[in-house]
């Protein structure tokens, strides 16, 4: 980047012209500096330089790895994202090379008893399951990905942890062999997809100038120096502890355990802005409490990102309302009762809308008509956590959740632009059942 600028002198003798040129460098508007300056007059020119060649080096080697116009091109959680991502990667490759050792061992590597076409085929059914596995796993979870980014970036995690334990525990049953790394390729390929996809969703997170692109490229690069540095120390550890069960056993579980918590530490990083079910309900419910929107930080410390098998153990009344909201059901599990209700003064409160909302055995139903847009899917799931929130504390719950939506919803999707939310959409699950009412008083 240069800089022009002329200044004009005027001497007793004559006017004198000269001509500044500001050379700078820097990917960033806010973070240039500058390395050289031109002077020209009619008599003379000169270049002085300043910085160093070394400066110039390390700020192209850090290019390499961090996205252009860092740190103003990303948001400001992708830092220690990626801090506790690349060391719980590091930790991958080097408990890696541990089982493969294992698996290559139980293969057969080294015996002279053991065949190439054996060692093969074995080979291939481990990776035959796996691709299977990934195909089934999209086909059940694929469209899910995206709603829970965070948990299901634990779990892809989760496990490739157990895949690795397969390969490491595969010697110990020779009987079982074919069928304990079968199970740990399955386990790995729905790693595979589930990290994968929720990458591209991160990824989409932190580009802040359209640059979804370069932080891709710029992760890549991450990843392979964890990989090379993973790989090297991981072959030291392999040459130190070989012949050593115990040693082996205890490196691989000590680095499995920091894996686990590295991983956990980088999802709690995020605060991401857009708003899914359980996002929805923190905000919603903050809202109705204070008046106020949550920023993205607070709605972050207070998600529950593990699975929900995992917090069993807590009472129910612990549970967010978006758990008891199903979205999308189907208008053919309504029965005549609620068919009277709907035709009738319950159906009243939603002639203008595309979606009809139906309380029944403490969940709120929500049945989306076929026209509905993503705002009006938002605004039905909104609408239902709203009614959500006065079952069992009034009779007319359809009335005041109603007027609740009437006074406060505009408002409510203002603030939350204002505050940072991406409004959208809503993050679900896909709505595959929708309906038509043709009158307000018939329902088909």
């Amino acid at each position: 980047m240069t800089e022009f600028q002329q200044q004009d002198g005027i001497s007793s003798s004559s006017s004198k012209n000269v001509i500044i040129m500001e050379e700078w460098n820097g990917s960033s508007s806010t973070k240039l500096s500058r390395t050289a300056v031109l002077t020209l007059t009619p008599s003379s020119f000169s270049l002085q330089r300043s910085g160093n060649r070394f400066s110039e080096v390390s700020t192209r080697i850090i290019g390499a790895f961090v996205p252009e116009g860092f740190p103003t091109s990303v948001t400001p959680d992708y830092v220690p994202f990626q801090i506790w991502d690349s060391l719980q990667g590091l930790s991958t490759y080097i408990r890696m090379m541990l089982s493969t050792q294992a698996l290559l061992s139980a293969i057969g590597v080294g015996e002279k008893s053991a065949t190439v076409i054996g060692a093969t085929f074995q080979w291939f059914l481990r990776d035959f399951t796996g691709m299977l596995g990934g195909i089934l796993f999209t086909f059940y979870q694929g469209s899910n990905l995206d709603n829970n980014a965070k948990m299901w970036r634990l779990v892809a995690d989760l496990m490739n942890d157990l895949g690795m334990l397969t390969d490491l525990v595969s010697p110990l049953f020779p009987s079982a062999f074919v069928v304990i790394v079968c199970l740990g390729s399955i386990s790995r390929s729905f790693t595979g997809v589930a990290s994968g996809a929720t990458r591209a969703a991160l990824t989409q997170h932190f580009s802040l100038q359209n640059n979804a692109a370069d932080i891709s490229a710029k992760e890549g690069s991450q990843e392979t120096l964890a990989t090379m540095t993973g790989m090297i120390l991981g072959m030291l550890l392999a040459r130190v502890t070989m012949g050593h069960p115990v040693a082996i056993w205890f490196s691989f579980l000590s680095l499995t355990l920091f894996h686990m918590y590295a991983n956990y530490r980088a999802v709690c990083c995020l605060s991401l802005t857009t708003l899914n079910c359980q996002r929805s309900s923190i905000l919603l419910q903050g809202f109705m409490e204070t008046g106020k929107v949550l920023s993205p930080e607070k709605v972050s410390s207070m998600e529950h990102i593990l699975p929900s098998w995992t917090s069993l153990w807590r009472s129910k009344t612990d549970d967010l309302l978006h758990k008891r909201i199903h979205l999308g059901v189907r208008v053919s599990s309504l029965s005549h009762k609620d068919m009277i209700d709907l035709s009738g003064s319950t159906g009243s409160y939603y002639k203008k809308e595309k979606y009809l909302l139906m309380p029944k055995s403490g969940v709120v139903n929500v049945y989306v008509h076929k026209q509905s847009t993503a705002a009006d899917v938002l605004q039905s799931f909104i609408h239902a956590l709203v009614l959500g929130n006065h079952v069992n504390k009034t009779k007319f719950v359809h009335e005041e959740s109603r007027s609740w939506m009437d006074k406060h919803y505009e408002g409510y999707i203002a603030k939350l632009k204002l505050t940072g939310w991406k409004t959208e959409r809503l993050l679900a699950p896909p709505v595959v059942w929708r309906a038509d009412w043709l009158s307000n008083e018939k329902i088909e």
